[in-house]
């Protein structure tokens, strides 16, 4: 799965956990776009994430990410070994 296809497959997660149909992710989205993305939504969205994917992340990978870009980018990293 390449970094675009992880984008596609978060937005519906971002939509169900935030309760917003509009939100459309871009790889430059970050926490400041979108309203209600504080630090307990940010832990509920990396489980989310991990269970859709099937993977685990270390913290160390989390402190570096900056946007939605970056969180893809990290998820196909993994899923592509």
């Amino acid at each position: 799965m390449n970094e675009q296809e992880v984008l596609s497959a978060l937005e519906p997660i971002f939509r169900d956990m935030f309760d917003d149909d509009g939100i459309d992710l871009t790889a430059d989205t970050t926490a400041e776009d979108i309203d209600g993305w504080d630090s307990l939504a940010h832990v509920s969205l990396i489980v989310a994430a991990e269970q859709r994917f099937g993977v685990k992340f270390l913290t160390a990978e989390l402190d570096s990410l900056h946007d939605v870009g970056h969180f893809a980018q990290l998820i196909s990293k993994k899923l592509n070994g």
